[in-house]
């Protein structure tokens, strides 16, 4: 393994090192630290070859069983780079950062989330589960401190009281989410990732980013599912 890293470049590894510390990376700050990196460590760089920097160095972390991963925000559509650690796919990722109970909020606000219509859950559902958890009951003033801590480290995103998975979460979590929730999770008819923010067609079950649904459907007088072509019953964002 040290053999296989020492091949890489300083650029290459301080790269790694800034995506690892971050968590989750916004496309445009990847290419500035992709242009930092080669500039400090004076090496050739050029603006659209961040995709083979970052294969270079997924070939090093490969025997590590790590991988940068480029995911969109089910928000806005803009990518976003996190470091995946293939060999835990399990929320075991998690294990080392928070306790038991604060896991078992998660794993029960994922739930929700996973099996709720849209991919949110709103706050008030949340905190009714929080008294209800395996490990001991959980306050409401605690649960709440717990789910401003996940929000900080990117695991879950909050809007006006309704929560759903991060862009962080969904790029680490896609095998252990479709392996998970086989019977609801989907991954979108048009992008192929994983989607959790999302529309469902009621005829053939087929799912749609929301923001997907909104490009697919654009002039379109009358919405039709891309697969079946019946009429798209949902209200299109």
């Amino acid at each position: 393994n040290t053999m296989m890293a020492a091949q890489m470049t300083d650029a290459h590894r301080r790269f790694l090192q800034v995506l690892m510390s971050n968590g989750i990376t916004e496309g445009s700050e990847a290419r500035k630290l992709h242009q930092h990196c080669c500039e400090t460590d004076k090496v050739y760089y050029a603006h659209d070859k961040l995709d083979d920097f970052i294969s270079t160095i997924n070939s090093h972390l490969q025997p590590l069983f790590m991988q940068i991963r480029k995911g969109v925000s089910e928000d806005n559509g803009r990518a976003h780079y996190a470091v995946v650690n293939l060999a835990e796919t399990e929320v075991t990722k998690m294990a080392s950062d928070y306790t038991e109970i604060e896991l078992e909020l998660f794993r029960k606000t994922m739930d929700l989330i996973i099996l709720s219509e849209n991919g949110f859950a709103s706050s008030t559902d949340i905190l009714n589960l929080a008294d209800q958890l395996k490990t001991r009951k959980m306050k409401k003033k605690e649960a709440e401190q717990v789910l401003k801590v996940f929000v900080e480290d990117k695991w879950l995103s909050e809007k006006n009281g309704e929560y759903t998975l991060h862009t962080r979460c969904i790029i680490e979590m896609e095998q252990y989410i479709l392996s998970n929730y086989q019977d609801v999770a989907r991954k979108c008819n048009i992008c192929h990732s994983l989607a959790i923010q999302s529309q469902v067609c009621e005829s053939c079950g087929i799912g749609m980013h929301l923001l997907c649904v909104r490009k697919y459907f654009r002039g379109q007088t009358e919405p039709r599912c891309p697969k079946c072509n019946e009429f798209w019953s949902c209200d299109t964002p």
